[in-house]
This record gives structure tokens, C-alpha cells and sequence, in this order.
């Protein structure tokens, strides 16, 4: 069988861009590095597609053995349609060289029915395309299809006991949707395979299609011409807006004309950019100081967010509290201490961390946390969840400011900042001697990723050393608040260039 010259993937590749389409084709090596967090929807995608299998038991896998030999396996679907089987999984086509893999092909009493699993909870546009694609591709095959449905999450679905397969997925039918995008499709084949035909790569800007609907992983070869300091790093600026200013020659922030239309805090940054200063309104800061008292409580959760939930009265993607670090102040001049949670693996970290939270909060005083709207909001998921701590966990809400803010609001503020509020962007530029660059575990995605993986190691020692990291990544976090507030009251100096 010929080889195929499109395959889903590109052929959605193409959609949004055809630069990148023949980018991949010819230059596959500038492709950017695959990150800790796409790598984890990717697995992700392919756990819950393996799990959907189970809605419908028995088939046949015609999965190829590597990603060079899809042609067998269409040679083998093929077979196994002709054999009867009634359940192909990865069931392969190819017409007209374009070639598509079917997550589930059912064939019942009313005929052949297309499954398409997605590890998302809802039905995006972007879905439609691709499973027109394959409705497209499956029939001109010769198989007439009666049907075809998107298989997801359902996010309403509460675990108990062991998982049950068909409340936790929805299945919804899309066969109208995908019958309507025929002509589209057909079109759209034949423009695509003509882009590859030429093999030439266009010569294609930057511009929203870049993100949309996916982050194109081709972003450091074509944003390449972009330096630090663009209209591209200005804070919360919408991004119509950033390339209307880079469509009409304006690159840097320093070029932004005077009368261009910004809010105060992008106004307060880009002054900053140019004339090279910081920005420090003492007076806000001096109140916002004023409005915290002692003893002040750091506090600091980490979260993960499994597809699958793994305990019972847990929903699929719930953000499950499992670690906290606290660092505690009685007053100003006194000791500090430290408090820590982390959950144990394999069990349910929610009532044990509620429990030693409300003992480790005890008292009085001000709960001082980055980001107030995270942490109220675990506690508040945690009080709904768990009501026989509700009132505690209540009063402990109201008791949390929030360290955010002069940040947030641009009274404290440096170039190097370069926009951001974030923890990340202030730590270092205000305690310079603190930094999370020597950590194993050095952002919330990676401390993420690490406790979910702590779920099915059997290593112990390779679990002793990730628990570790954990614990010195979410201290940090709390470290790093407490000296920032330092700085904020006047006891620690730094310089700023």
C-alpha cells in the first residue's frame, strides 16, 4: 500500500497553519522540546482512550507496532472487518492517501458506529473538524457508517467505590455535525495535499493561529525574531491588540506610542521599561503592611488534578489538596517556625490535611497566602466536601489576605519583573539569595505531576526521594513568602537597579 501523504494530525496541523504543516514535513528538528505538561496531556489522552475500551469489551487492538507502520494497519483492519470482529480498536483507513486511526469502531445491530475518545470534559469545536475527518476518510473506505460519537468526561461524575465506566464517560452523538462538514473537509484534503506536493515551505507570520487552537510546538523557530522586552510581554494586554501593534511595526515595548490605549498598571510597566526604573509606592505599601498583624501565618497549598479520580466522592479533574507548607510568626522579632502536610500515597490526603490544618492554624492571626483566590477556594471545595469541618474551615477563609497584591497592583514593580506578579517573577528580584533554579521540583505543575506519580511507583527509595523534593519545592513556596514580607516591611534591603 502507498504511503499516506496527510494523517489526522497534520492534516489539523495544516488547518491552522500550513507553515507548520511543512515544517514538520521538512524540518521536523526545529520542532520545540516537548514540555513536562504536554507530555502529561499526551499520556493522559492515551490512558483514559485505553480505559473507554472497556465501554466496549472484547475487540481487537489494530494498533501498528511503531508509528512507521500505520499502512499495516490498515491492511489489518481491513482483515478484521472482513473476518466479522464487531469491536476493532484503533481501527485504521487510508483513502486517497490520507490516513486516520478510529479510537472505537463498533459494528451492532443497526450497523457500523464510529467512537472517538477525548480525555476532555466537554465538546469543542476543534472536535468536530477532526471527527469529520475521520467520518469522511471511514466511508469513502466503504464502511457506512450510521453513527458517530464523541466519547469524554463526565466532570459531574462522583466516585464510589470502584470506578463505574458508564457514568464516568458521556457519550453524545455528532453524526449530523461531521455529515455537514463533508464538503468542507473534501476541499480542504485536496488544498492541504497541494501544499505538500509543492514541498516548499510558505513564508507565513506570526499571528493569533499560532495559539489557536492549539500552541503550535514550531513557536521558538517563528517567534525567533521576537526580543525580550516585545509588545508581546506586556501584562494582561489582550492579544488582538499585541498584534495590532506588532502589524504595524511596532516590536518593543519602548516603541508603544504615548496616546496608545493601556490601563494604569501596563502604563506603570511600560514606564518602567523605558526609563529603565522601579517602581515602589511606599504609601500603598506602608498600608497594605499596616493592614496585616501579627502572629501572620505563610501559608502555601500544592494540588493535583487526576482525570481518573482516585477516591471515593472525588470528580474527574477536582483539584485535590494533598500538601501544605506553613511558616509561623508570633511577632515581628520572634522565631520563625515551620509546619508541613504532605499526603501519603495510595490514600485519600483530603480529611488528614483538613485535620492538621485547622491544628496547625490554631489561634489567632492573619493567614498570609500568594494567590488568596486558590487557596479559598480548596478550602471552600474542601468544606463542601467534608461539612463536618465546614465552620472551621470557614473561619480559617476569613482570616486569609493576601501577598499578592502589591504586585498585582504594580505599587511594587521592576523591569525584571517583565510584567509578571507571580511568585516566580518576584522572589527573585526581592530576595536575590533564595531561588528555586537548585530545586528538583521547581513549579506546582512539576510538584503535580510528581504526587500523582507517587500513586503507582512501588520503588521506595525512588519514593523517599520524590516526597523529599516535595517537601523542599512547597517550602520554598512559604520561605519565600516570609522573606518577600520582610522586604515589604522595611527589615531586609535590596537593591534595585
Amino acid at each position: 500500500m502507498e504511503t499516506h501523504i496527510l494523517s489526522k494530525s497534520t492534516f489539523m496541523r495544516g488547518l491552522q497553519c500550513t507553515k507548520s504543516l511543512m515544517l514538520y514535513k521538512l524540518k521536523p528538528e526545529l520542532k520545540d522540546e516537548i514540555s513536562e505538561k504536554q507530555q502529561e496531556v499526551f499520556s493522559r489522552g492515551t490512558d483514559i482512550g485505553m480505559l473507554a475500551r472497556e465501554l466496549f469489551p472484547g475487540g481487537v487492538d489494530a494498533s501498528p507496532e511503531t508509528s512507521y507502520q500505520y499502512q499495516e494497519s490498515v491492511i489489518l483492519t481491513k482483515s478484521l472487518i472482513d473476518k466479522g470482529e464487531k469491536v476493532i480498536y484503533e481501527a485504521t483507513f487510508q483513502h486517497e492517501k490520507v490516513m486516520c486511526a478510529l479510537d472505537i469502531l463498533v459494528k451492532d445491530k443497526d450497523g457500523w458506529k464510529g467512537y472517538e475518545v477525548k480525555s476532555g470534559t466537554g465538546v469543542h469545536e476543534v472536535y468536530f473538524t477532526d471527527c469529520s475527518l475521520q467520518n469522511y476518510i471511514i466511508t469513502e473506505s466503504g464502511i457506512d457508517l450510521v453513527d458517530f460519537f464523541i466519547v469524554n468526561i463526565n466532570n459531574q461524575y462522583i466516585r464510589s467505590g470502584d470506578i463505574d465506566i458508564h457514568s464516568l464517560f458521556n457519550i453524545e452523538s455528532i453524526f449530523s455535525r461531521v455529515n455537514e462538514k463533508r464538503g468542507f473537509i473534501q476541499n480542504e484534503i485536496v488544498r492541504l495535499k497541494n501544499v505538500v506536493e509543492t514541498g516548499i515551505i510558505p513564508e507565513i507570520d506570526i499571528g493569533e493561529h499560532c495559539n489557536v487552537p492549539y500552541q503550535c510546538d514550531f513557536s521558538g523557530h517563528c517567534w525567533s525574531h521576537i526580543p525580550d522586552d516585545s509588545v508581546f510581554d506586556v501584562s494582561n494586554l489582550k492579544s488582538p491588540k499585541k498584534f495590532e501593534l506588532y502589524g504595524k511595526g511596532i516590536i518593543l515595548i519602548k516603541d508603544i506610542p504615548d496616546d496608545y490605549p493601556l490601563s494604569s498598571k501596563q502604563r506603570i510597566q511600560i514606564n518602567s521599561h523605558i526609563n529603565n526604573t522601579s517602581v515602589i509606592d511606599k504609601e500603598k505599601i506602608q498600608d497594605f503592611v499596616q493592614g496585616i498583624h501579627y502572629p501572620i501565618y505563610f501559608l502555601d497549598f500544592e494540588t493535583f488534578n487526576p482525570a481518573l479520580p482516585l477516591f471515593d466522592g472525588s470528580r474527574p479533574y477536582q483539584q485535590i489538596t494533598f500538601q501544605y507548607s506553613l511558616h509561623y510568626k508570633k511577632s515581628k522579632k520572634s522565631r520563625l517556625k515551620h509546619y508541613e502536610f504532605l499526603g501519603e500515597p495510595g490514600k485519600d490526603p483530603r480529611k488528614e490535611f483538613i485535620i492538621r490544618l485547622i491544628k496547625d492554624l490554631w489561634g489567632n492571626g492573619d493567614i498570609l497566602v500568594y494567590n488568596k483566590s486558590f487557596e479559598s477556594g480548596r478550602l471552600k471545595e474542601l468544606a463542601r466536601d467534608f461539612p463536618e469541618y465546614s465552620l472551621e474551615l470557614e473561619n480559617i477563609i476569613l482570616r486569609i489576605k493576601d501577598l499578592m497584591i502589591p504586585f498585582q497592583n504594580k505599587w511594587y514593580y521592576t523591569p525584571d519583573m517583565k510584567g509578571s506578579y507571580s511568585i516566580k517573577a518576584v522572589l527573585p528580584i526581592l530576595v536575590p539569595d533564595l531561588s528555586y533554579n537548585n530545586l528538583s521540583i521547581s513549579n506546582g505543575g512539576m510538584a503535580m505531576n510528581a504526587y500523582e506519580e507517587l500513586q503507582y511507583i512501588q520503588n521506595t527509595r525512588k519514593t523517599k526521594r520524590i516526597i523529599r523534593h516535595l517537601l523542599a519545592y512547597c517550602k520554598m513556596d512559604t520561605l519565600g513568602m516570609v522573606r518577600i514580607f520582610e522586604v515589604l516591611e522595611g527589615d531586609r534591603q535590596v537593591e534595585i537597579i
